[in-house]
């Protein structure tokens, strides 16, 4: 023992570490698996934490939609039922439904009086010989082509367990809004007859002194004064709408279908939004295909318009004797529009001319019915051309070309079979932005697109703060490129 406490005796040998593989890796190893267990463990609560949340939302859910997707009357008919799961299960759909919430682009819907919304259904109904209910909000909104803004007006009453998936979500109070809509039916108010109303009993109805009264009310209104109404929403769909307030609301978000009738200061596509008429024709649920189509070209319609309008009746004179071809006038008619529904269904392209504006419900009609829109119209602007490339489902053809005998025909009975049914299978996939009564339809995506404006709204708002000398209302970046375009 004396040779190992010290002295000069031998040093003991200690065991030689000989350096190996398994040595250095096995533990690294047995320290990744581990690592990798507690990954898979969680991916696992993860998945059924989504499972779950999925299992509650969607399998028991029912809905009613209208009957009739292009009924003029039909509204939003929807009935959401959850049924009941378990513990677990309910709070991940709550906490599921609370992240899509809190994603939502937040908007105020102003409760503005009576007489900008359901009065002005009620001056139609008068104005037509129609009695005036006790209660006015029990009226519905009068079928036609600008429904669109009966459609939103609607979408922001639903509640909003109705509105999953929606962009946008309804808040109640506005200092929590981002976005502020003014649901007046501006529209239907300009097709208000000024004529006396029923009886002669109300004073004759004037939608240039309503307009010039809703612009005094929002003017009172501090979310208006803040920054000019820049955040507000507008529906103007038919190009005489807020004709004469146009300058004071020009700098808030127009829902339009087109320009035409809007200077550059006024209107663009920068700032606004442009929206499709609601289609008025039933749509076509046969399948894909020319079997049932043995029309080639398929016109219904007014031969004799304004402006712009006028190359209808130099179409008639060029297209009215071509075999293969069906061009009518006819004006709006519950038999009429039967009588083109069937024409569109049976045909496989569908001429969209110009009318007093560069769009009409025509070429929505068209789309619903698969029937290959062939646009004449050199100034139109189209709905979402973010999401749709139009080239893949309609045929523009200019002006000066269509009216040249013999063109137009030519044109279409050189394009193959198998192209026409590629037109229908895309129209197929886009159909949905067209309609306004279906889920993820037109409803929404107007949402979406009008949710894209928000970071210029903001934009513009802080810039006004800052200038020192004022530049006009309407900046540069608000000029609208169709008043630049040349023939």
């Amino acid at each position: 023992m004396a040779e190992f406490e010290g002295g000069n005796g031998p040093k003991p040998k200690r065991p030689s570490r000989k350096l190996t593989w398994a040595s250095v890796a096995q533990p690294a190893l047995e320290k990744a698996r581990k690592s990798s267990q507690t990954q898979i463990l969680v991916t696992i609560f993860f998945v059924i934490f989504v499972t779950c949340a999925l299992f509650n939302a969607f399998p028991n859910r029912h809905t009613t939609m209208p009957e009739s997707e292009s009924d003029d009357n039909s509204g939003f008919d929807m009935t959401v039922n959850f049924a009941s799961a378990s513990q677990p299960c309910s709070d991940a759909a709550a906490i599921a439904t609370a992240d899509s919430s809190s994603s939502a682009i937040k908007v105020y819907m102003y409760d503005l009086p009576i007489r900008f919304t359901y009065g002005v259904i009620a001056a139609r109904s008068a104005s037509r010989g129609g009695g005036r209910p006790e209660n006015l909000t029990s009226l519905s909104y009068p079928g036609h082509q600008h429904m669109g803004e009966w459609f939103l007006f609607l979408d922001m009453n639903r509640p909003e367990s109705d509105r999953v998936g929606s962009p946008v979500t309804r808040v109640m109070d506005p200092e929590e809004a981002e976005l502020f809509y003014v649901p007046f039916f501006s529209s239907l108010s300009q097709l208000v007859s000024t004529s006396q109303q029923g009886d002669g009993s109300e004073a004759a109805y004037s939608d240039e002194e309503t307009q010039e009264a809703l612009v005094e009310w929002l003017e009172g209104q501090k979310y208006w004064q803040r920054n000019g109404g820049r955040d507000h929403v507008f529906t103007a769909a038919d190009p005489k709408s807020l004709l004469h307030v146009m300058d004071k609301v020009k700098n808030s978000v127009l829902l339009v279908v087109g320009f035409g009738r809007l200077r550059g200061d006024q209107g663009s596509l920068v700032k606004d939004v442009v929206v499709p008429y609601p289609h008025r024709l039933r749509t076509y649920e046969g399948d894909l295909g020319l079997q049932n189509r043995p029309t080639l070209l398929f016109f219904m319609g007014a031969r004799f318009r304004k402006e712009e309008g006028r190359i209808r009746d130099v179409l008639f004179q060029v297209l009215e004797n071509e075999r293969d071809a069906i061009i009518k006038h006819g004006v709006q008619s519950t038999e009429n529009r039967r009588e083109a529904s069937n024409g569109m269904h049976t045909s496989k392209f569908c001429l969209n001319p110009v009318g007093d504006t560069s769009t009409s419900c025509r070429l929505f009609d068209s789309i619903v019915s698969l029937c290959v829109p062939v646009i004449v119209s050199d100034t139109i602007e189209v709905p979402f051309e973010d999401t749709i490339d139009y080239r893949k489902i309609a045929i523009f053809v200019e002006s000066a070309a269509a009216v040249k005998p013999g063109y137009l025909m030519s044109l279409l009975r050189a394009i193959p079979p198998e192209r026409i049914v590629e037109y229908q299978r895309e129209m197929l996939k886009v159909r949905r932005y067209f309609q306004y009564g279906v889920s993820n339809g037109a409803v929404d995506e107007i949402w979406r697109q009008v949710t894209k404006k928000l970071p210029l709204i903001k934009l513009m708002s802080n810039r006004d703060k800052r200038l020192v000398i004022k530049e006009s209302d309407c900046s540069c970046v608000c000029a609208n490129p169709t008043t630049n375009r040349t023939p």
